[in-house]
């Protein structure tokens, strides 16, 4: 008795005619379906950088060109502003043009450098007078110790006196309203890249005469 010779199993020849007609839409072009994934909007870049065409004297204001040090990216930054104030280097005038630098930081950040990301922390009022009569020589005092600014904020002081030729010997004679002797600070790379830290300080030096 013969029997009827069985099929081979179809099973695996159905698996691969089907990969075979993917493989040949692949190569017409034909690309299966994909599901859109929303990821959310693009991260925003903040330049840190404000354009020579922005920088617009302000308005009503004569004075000379200052470098001063805002906050963006969580850095220091310089940009420049026009602020009132003159070159000599008598004492006096020594007094108002790190008053009129202080001024700036307590502006707020133009619309330029708004858009450009950055801010200040300085918040006033907030004066500068000379020191007293048995200070160091070059000693600045605030209207508020400057242990209790914000780092930042004694950071962006510090850095732009410096920067303007406020100071000397490399750092910054500051003293508040009260009796602690000043302290010289200084501006270290290190500061103007972790503004948040604590502002270092070197030795104090001589007296006034």
């Amino acid at each position: 008795m013969i029997f009827p010779r069985r099929r081979a199993g179809r099973g695996p020849v159905a698996v691969l005619a089907v990969l075979a007609g993917a493989l040949v839409l692949a190569g017409c072009g034909i690309r299966p379906t994909q599901v859109p994934v929303d990821a959310g909007p693009a991260p925003s870049r903040v330049p840190c950088q404000v354009s020579a065409v922005d920088i617009a004297p302000q308005a009503g204001r004569a004075g000379v060109p200052v470098r001063v040090y805002l906050v963006c990216a969580s850095q220091l930054m310089s940009v420049d502003r026009t602020a009132e104030t003159t070159e000599e280097k008598a004492p006096a005038d020594r007094v108002a043009t790190a008053q009129a630098l202080l001024d700036e930081l307590q502006r707020e950040p133009l619309s330029s450098e708004h858009e450009a990301g950055f801010s200040t922390y300085v918040r006033g009022p907030l004066l500068l007078n000379a020191g007293r009569r048995d200070d160091p020589t070059g000693t600045l005092r605030l209207s508020r110790q400057p242990e209790d600014l914000p780092p930042a904020a004694l950071a962006q002081i510090v850095c732009t006196l410096l920067e303007n030729g406020a100071a000397t010997d490399g750092s910054v004679l500051l003293g508040g309203p009260g009796e602690y002797a000043p302290r010289a600070y200084t501006c270290p790379n290190a500061t103007k890249e972790r503004p948040d830290s604590a502002v270092p300080t070197t030795d104090t030096p001589r007296l006034a005469d």
